[in-house]
């Protein structure tokens, strides 16, 4: 096992509410720093990330999960990449920026995005998931251990000024990487 980690935010635009009936219609992702045991070191989240715009699927859709992104669905049956092409390039791009550390996955909150992204990487990626079945931090958690306080009241609305990124929310896959990476670097920095 290697001895360093670098953390990797991520975040997915998605037509529904689980994959498999619904599609991944964007994959971003920016790795935030590096842990060794002894401390973490941010990195510019900007500097190193990956998008993808995926064909879908399915023809099975939530209206107003799509909504939420603004992705055009036609348009990605046309241009969007082949899953089993994304999701490898995607995995060899983790591969790439670990260098031998051991990748963590990061996301805000969690669950919805790793929910995604594992299956779309353990259903289409040649080599699977680069993060294993295990290796995640929820910013929402980590939140919630350093406040003290309950997972009910560790929404970003609820948060600190100081711990939230200055760049907006966009609903764009890889915009919302970078942003997320940038909160999770202050969460790393805070002491409690």
């Amino acid at each position: 096992m290697a001895r360093r980690e670098v953390y990797v935010s991520v975040d997915v635009e998605a037509d529904g509410p689980i994959p498999g009936p619904y599609s991944l219609l964007s994959l971003g992702m920016a790795a935030c720093g590096t842990a060794d045991g002894a401390g973490f070191t941010a990195s510019d989240p900007a500097a190193r990330t990956f998008y993808a715009e995926l064909k879908p699927i399915s023809d099975t859709f939530v209206p107003d999960a799509l909504a939420v992104s603004g992705l055009d669905r036609e348009r990605l049956a046309v241009e969007g990449r082949d899953p089993g092409e994304a999701m490898s390039a995607a995995s060899a791009w983790v591969a790439e920026i670990a260098a031998g550390a051991t990748p963590v996955f990061v996301a805000y909150p969690l669950g919805y995005d790793w929910m995604w992204a594992y299956w779309y990487f353990v259903r289409f990626a040649e080599r699977g998931s680069p993060f294993g079945h295990s290796r995640h931090v929820d910013m929402k958690t980590l939140y919630a251990a350093k406040a003290g306080t309950l997972i009910s009241r560790s929404t970003k609305s609820q948060m600190p000024a100081d711990l939230l990124s200055r760049r907006p929310h966009t609903h764009n896959a890889l915009d919302d990487a970078v942003e997320q990476a940038e909160l999770f670097q202050n969460l790393m920095a805070r002491k409690g």
